[in-house]
């Protein structure tokens, strides 16, 4: 039985970027169910210490690299969004973990944690576009198809960790493996040895420039599925040639980057050395000087020396942090038009005074709870991931 995807429509999906109306089914969440404080309170970050003082060992407040400034220095550990997971999942005597992040870093907490312990996003409103991308009747009826030509048996799906709960719930089912930026190689080396072809999920860049710049693997081993048309928009030849079938999927940040934004940055900054994160276009990561995860990206400036430049292709939030952390150095924004991610953003100062204050008052708000059944085959390929060699 072939499933059916409802598109949103233009002004559904206006409102829930706006934080209004409701859509549980993807990482754009619902709107926040109570009252915030002002942004202009002068109080709030008085009222976030007070909060959290109050709560003590029983919050463990967790903030990905991307958030702003003023929620950052509130988080007991920094981080990208597995290692947040994991470090929440390594203090099971916190019975609050306030994830300031996203909604799939948020459910990856969940699953990872044990039942005692609840996990709250301050914005239920703090989705990620690229998540979005990859729906579970989207994935399933993909997986139909290939089902249909009869090479589904030889075909291993692989998930990015910014993947919802549901599509790393099917990849476990399905006998795959989850990765993160810094370990796509080494999973999809794993899943060439159990198939002939990889489903790549949902982020297309990483996968390519996985797959092309560190495997050896031509542009035209990898063809690319859109949900969106019949059949992916491919020919039966095309899915039964490819080695890697990849989702159309992408960063909305890391995308934007182009050729002419590297291009320019060169010519303006003679000696410049460009840094980008593996979810950027392939012809941008084919252009730059470095490539790499977010956690390698802030070693990397670290090592760098005294006098040296940077353009960086990443969030802005953390390359003006990685600025002011190292005035030795020019560090600068690879792109001209600044570009915070609109949904991470979403966290702010209020939203988190505002979770933290109903902990204190005893109740648990903005509650991320996956069902067992898919945390259970979540849990199965996220296993899979930390039994790669290397791990």
């Amino acid at each position: 039985m072939t499933s059916t995807w409802v598109e949103p429509s233009n002004t559904a999906t206006a409102l829930l970027l706006l934080g209004r109306g409701s859509d549980p089914a993807t990482e754009r969440g619902v709107e926040c169910p109570g009252d915030l404080p002002a942004p202009s309170d002068p109080d709030l970050v008085a009222r976030a210490r007070a909060a959290k003082a109050a709560l003590g060992d029983k919050v463990f407040v967790l903030g990905h690299h991307y958030q702003r400034d003023e929620v950052i220095q509130f988080a007991d550990v920094t981080g990208d969004s597995f290692k947040l997971a994991r470090e929440a999942a390594a203090r099971p005597d916190a019975e609050f973990i306030v994830f300031c992040g996203v909604h799939f870093m948020a459910e990856s907490a969940d699953i990872l944690t044990s039942d005692t312990q609840r996990v709250v996003l301050p914005d239920l409103a703090a989705g990620c576009s690229m998540a979005d991308m990859a729906a579970l009747p989207q994935v399933e009826n993909a997986w139909d198809v290939l089902t249909e030509l009869g090479i589904a048996a030889q075909t291993v799906p692989v998930t990015y960790m910014n993947s919802s709960a549901d599509i790393k719930g099917f990849v476990g089912r399905n006998g795959g493996v989850v990765c993160t930026s810094s370990n796509a190689k080494r999973a999809l080396e794993w899943a060439y040895q159990q198939g002939e072809k990889v489903l790549f999920l949902p982020d297309q860049h990483l996968g390519r420039n996985t797959a092309v710049l560190e495997m050896g693997f031509s542009l035209d081993d990898c063809v690319l599925y859109d949900p969106h048309k019949p059949g992916g928009g491919l020919t039966p030849e095309q899915l039964r040639d490819a080695r890697m079938i990849l989702w159309r999927g992408h960063c909305s940040v890391h995308g934007r980057f182009t050729l002419d934004s590297v291009n320019d940055v060169r010519e303006r900054v003679p000696g410049v050395n460009v840094l980008v994160h593996p979810e950027c276009r392939h012809e941008v990561v084919n252009a730059a000087d470095l490539v790499g995860s977010t956690e390698y990206i802030i070693r990397t400036i670290e090592a760098a020396p005294a006098g040296s430049a940077w353009a960086i292709g990443t969030e802005l939030n953390l390359v003006r942090r990685l600025a002011l952390a190292h005035p030795d150095k020019q560090i600068m924004f690879l792109d001209r038009a600044v570009c915070y991610c609109s949904t991470m953003n979403r966290i702010d100062l209020p939203h988190l005074v505002w979770a933290l204050e109903e902990l204190v008052a005893g109740r648990v708000v903005n509650q991320i709870t996956v069902d067992a059944d898919t945390a259970h085959h979540a849990r199965v390929a996220l296993d899979q991931m930390l039994a790669l060699p290397g791990a």
